[in-house]
């Protein structure tokens, strides 16, 4: 993974922000437009895009791609705009929420297997530093490493939540037929709507 510049993320974010707010005046508007501004951006990373209520921080929206299926400065485009108008937990963000609601970017490396015991699946995962992803036939769950420290959870627990939001028994993650993998990411926020960006650090 391309570990970005805090310039770099501030530019992911606006990008972000921008296609959002363009989708509402324009909802065929060229995206093209939007990924021009950071089209230096070619790496190959996957990205998630995460939408929250300020000052809250309630969920609103997250959709991304976990593997990269094209370069950044076209993938953040399109995971605004499906985290806005196409996560189906949520109706789609108004123009009157646009100075409600703070946007999050995070840049993933590409998800490694991991095997082995079940008790040793739990300590390859380090809280902080790893998002999971739990695929079982056409079942699949993804968590980022932020949920993990947001929630307090440990290693069995992040795991146990990966299966439920994969939509599989929460003790799935040890059965050597479901596929585990880890990833890492760099997250860059808003602090307010619209507002400073900051790279956020996990702990």
């Amino acid at each position: 993974m391309h570990t970005y510049s805090i310039d770099e993320g501030k530019r992911l974010v606006a990008a972000a922000r921008n296609a959002i707010e363009l989708s509402l005046k324009m909802p065929n508007f060229e995206k093209g437009l939007v990924k021009n501004a950071v089209n230096d951006l070619m790496y190959n990373d996957g990205v998630f895009v995460t939408i929250e209520h300020y000052p809250g921080r309630t969920l609103r929206g997250c959709i991304g791609f976990p593997r990269a299926v094209a370069p950044i400065k076209e993938g953040v485009v399109d995971a605004a705009v499906a985290a806005a108008f196409e996560d189906p937990r949520f109706v789609p963000v108004s123009h009157k929420e646009l100075d409600q609601i703070v946007i999050e970017v995070s840049t993933l490396s590409e998800p490694k297997p991991i095997g082995g015991r079940a008790e040793l699946r739990s300590r390859k995962v380090k809280v902080g530093r790893d998002g999971l992803i739990v695929k079982y036939g056409f079942h699949e769950g993804l968590l980022l490493p932020i949920v993990a420290v947001e929630q307090g959870w440990n290693s069995k627990r992040f795991l146990e939540e990966t299966c439920i939001k994969a939509g599989i028994d929460q003790s799935m993650w040890m059965q050597q037929g479901v596929n585990v993998y880890t990833f890492q990411t760099q997250v860059f926020r808003e602090e307010s709507p619209g507002g400073r960006v900051v790279e956020v650090t996990l702990k």
